[in-house]
């Protein structure tokens, strides 16, 4: 939460290379429980785990122009990601936090990692070919690019730690694939990062279709729970949210998607082990689970909300994503200046 009396953020002094970890989030619209579950809670809990770590956390407004994005809109969830990142716990004495086209070296390393993908990687990646279908009015060049802006963004800063989700797996071995064979055709440049998966939650699936991911751009708004979402509006989702009818509340997700999804949400916000939830609710009703679990949901997102409202309109908010882009920038731009000696690019000697 801010700290009105003393507003300004004291500048950071600047560590020598140790391990760093990159992570970035669309600001495509608020974020959702499955967001706070699968990245930020744990970015929280890493920033004080790993003390020899330096942080780089963005919002990625570069990767949300793949389509078609409002202008205010885009400004508008833009702030409110910043401040959401900051309401769930991330600390900006330990994380620079900062938006992504700020720092221009990002979109000239995107730009380089075109140069050294290829068609072929691009047009296989999972993604794209989900996406390429909900364009009715054409597919832009970067919504089949974008993969090699997301693999500039990680070896930008020699990210040895990528906190990824299932779904990301595809995007982090490319991202290993373009390090190495720039490496292998430029000599040594890059580190090959690593991905981090988080132990549990790192995927949170859809309320209405626990087979598909939890994803603010559904149309159904049962489906997922949003930040701010209103308290008592949360809680109705978790107990309209679908299981089955074996009434068993048993971790399986293949036969039972619904309550094996419940579980992993109850589970990631507790800390408590998915068997001893299962011993505990042994013989009780999805009822009486669904209704704590809508508690719990509660209990997470008041405190979020109320830590949002006080950093949105506060002028700290845009001195800590400041001072996070002059960080980000440092070590970018002399990334930048590697690259394009190492290939010959411009006149650096």
């Amino acid at each position: 939460m801010p700290n009105k009396s003393n507003p300004k953020v004291q500048q950071k002094p600047i560590p020598a290379k140790g391990k760093r970890l990159v992570s970035g989030i669309k600001p495509t619209g608020q974020l959702t429980l499955g967001n706070y579950i699968g990245a930020l809670r744990q970015f929280v809990k890493l920033q004080d785990e790993l003390k020899d770590t330096e942080f780089f956390i963005f919002i990625a407004d570069l990767h949300a122009i793949t389509t078609p994005q409002d202008r205010q809109e885009l400004k508008k969830n833009i702030r409110s990601v910043a401040a959401l990142y900051l309401a769930c716990g991330l600390d900006p004495e330990k994380v620079n936090l900062f938006i992504q086209s700020e720092v221009n070296e990002h979109a000239v390393l995107g730009y380089i990692m075109e140069s050294t993908a290829y068609i072929g990687e691009m047009e296989r990646m999972t993604q794209y070919k989900d996406k390429k279908g909900k364009q009715p009015e054409g597919i832009r060049t970067s919504l089949l690019t974008y993969p090699a802006l997301m693999a500039a963004d990680i070896l930008l800063y020699d990210a040895d730690i990528v906190p990824i989700g299932d779904d990301q797996k595809q995007h982090l071995e490319l991202t290993r694939n373009l390090a190495t064979r720039f490496n292998h055709l430029y000599g040594d440049t890059f580190v090959v990062p690593e991905g981090f998966f988080p132990e549990t939650g790192a995927r949170i699936m859809s309320l209405s279709d626990p087979t598909k991911k939890m994803d603010k751009s559904n149309d159904n708004a049962k489906s997922y729970i949003m930040l701010l979402d209103d308290l008592g509006a949360a809680r109705n989702k978790i107990k309209s949210a679908i299981t089955d009818s074996d009434g068993i509340i048993k971790y399986d997700v293949k036969k039972k998607p619904g309550i094996s999804n419940l579980l992993t949400i109850y589970s990631s916000l507790t800390d408590t082990p998915i068997k001893e939830l299962e011993s505990i609710y042994k013989g009780k009703s999805y009822s009486l689970f669904k209704t704590d679990l809508a508690e719990i949901v509660a209990d997470a997102l008041r405190p979020i909300q109320q830590n949002y409202f006080e950093y949105i309109n506060n002028p700290r908010l845009d001195e800590i994503l400041s001072q996070g882009a002059e960080r980000a920038q440092l070590i970018a731009s002399r990334k930048i200046q590697k690259v394009f000696k190492k290939m010959g690019l411009g006149r650096i000697k």
